[in-house]
């Protein structure tokens, strides 16, 4: 009846948003979304930056700069240089969460069949929007250290794919596998970006909710030791992990090039990023509130993954395979021989859910991987719910 793009002809929807029809249910638990905690959210801290936000009632209610506030930019700036990651304000562009960041990236730069490398298993939102993008997507396998670059050197080297546009990677605690890329990882990729010419898209929402190990300085971060590597690194950060997804505050730091393009393909979708939103985000960084907070949040997460971690051990024992991650809010696991999206069916009767792993795939997909986040639930909740897969484990079993 009517005359879609050819995007939108068969479009699919988000394979997690599918499952938050479930969450009204009494009493379940669910593994499956990242949220953050609500409960650590900084309600006194969000409070008295509102209330000083607005303080300047015409900032908070006019339209704003494309770009963002200014305000708002000098905090993120200073936020950057804290993390090691220099940058100019005329290189920032704050954006209505980093995913519209790469969105307006992805109306920029790719065309219809154009080569997208991205890690696998992926975010799966970034894939339907490549998907969306109609990129031809080609995939690089991850391991306990993240991103497999002596595989995407041989890729690159085979010519077996053309020049790619751009490779997307989460490399700190990754969604969803919370692998974390080495160090030596991260300068082999940008010395490969110099040599092959493709956009590094760095997505980085976990990297300050760090509990164990060594932080690792982000690729941005660590262009400025690779000749000639800033130019082909794209940098996206947001404080909906870390502050409130419903401040939907992020940002893009790019080449100025990009940025200025970015910036108009903006124009075009919102005018401007929420500015009663952006004067409240940019009174909580002015009064150091975030620095003052991370540590309950970042221990609270370590509390909870240990608590998943060890419930999973003990109730599943061998069944089930993981790496335990330093940081983030998910653990990726396996469980050999099993179908976790049967598994979930199982899961769903015993009022508990998770991420069954083939979401996050854009081919071969791992049947019996499965996404795991302790974020949200309390420790009880966290270990009732494992007794509850473990059991949806042994209906399974029984089913066989």
């Amino acid at each position: 009846m009517y005359a879609y793009t050819a995007p939108f002809q068969n479009p699919a929807g988000s394979p997690i948003r599918e499952l938050f029809k479930y969450l009204s249910e009494p009493g379940m638990i669910s593994f499956a979304g990242g949220y953050p905690a609500s409960d650590l959210f900084d309600m006194q801290g969000l409070g008295a930056a509102q209330a000083r936000a607005f303080e300047d009632p015409i900032l908070c209610l006019q339209y704003g700069p494309t770009d963002g506030l200014p305000g708002l930019k000098a905090q993120l700036v200073a936020l950057m240089a804290r993390r090691g990651a220099s940058c100019r304000p005329e290189q920032m562009l704050v954006t209505t969460g980093s995913q519209q960041g790469l969105d307006l990236l992805l109306r920029v730069l790719v065309e219809p069949g154009d080569v997208v490398l991205t890690e696998q298993p992926a975010y799966p939102a970034t894939l339907q929007a490549l998907r969306l993008q109609q990129a031809r997507v080609v995939t690089v396998p991850v391991d306990g250290d993240g991103l497999d670059t002596g595989r995407l050197a041989d890729l690159l080297a085979s010519g077996a794919v053309a020049r790619p546009k751009l490779l997307y990677t989460v490399p700190t605690f990754a969604n969803p596998t919370g692998a974390t890329l080495a160090r030596e990882r991260r300068l082999e990729l940008l010395r490969l970006a110099v040599r092959y010419r493709f956009l590094i898209v760095e997505d980085d929402p976990y990297g300050d909710l760090r509990f164990a190990g060594e932080p690792i300085p982000s690729i941005l971060a660590l262009a400025d030791d690779v000749d000639g590597s800033r130019d082909w690194v794209v940098h996206f950060s947001s404080l909906s992990k870390v502050v409130a997804p419903g401040l939907r505050i992020g940002w893009t730091v790019a080449p100025l090039e990009i940025a200025r393009r970015c910036v108009i393909a903006k124009q075009t979708v919102d005018l401007c990023t929420t500015p009663w939103s952006q004067a409240v985000a940019a009174r909580y960084l002015e009064d150091g509130s975030l620095e003052r907070h991370l540590p309950r949040i970042t221990a609270a997460y370590g509390r909870k993954n240990g608590a998943l971690c060890r419930a999973l051990r003990a109730g599943l024992g061998d069944a089930i395979a993981f790496h335990q991650p330093e940081g983030g809010m998910f653990v990726w696991a396996r469980m050999p021989g099993v179908d976790a999206a049967q598994l979930l069916a199982c899961a769903i009767e015993r009022k508990v859910m998770f991420v069954p792993g083939k979401a996050f795939f854009a081919d071969q997909p791992d049947a019996a991987a499965l996404r795991l986040s302790f974020a949200a639930p309390g420790i009880d909740a966290i270990e009732e719910g494992a007794r509850r897969l473990q059991q949806a484990y042994q209906m399974l079993a029984d089913q066989a």
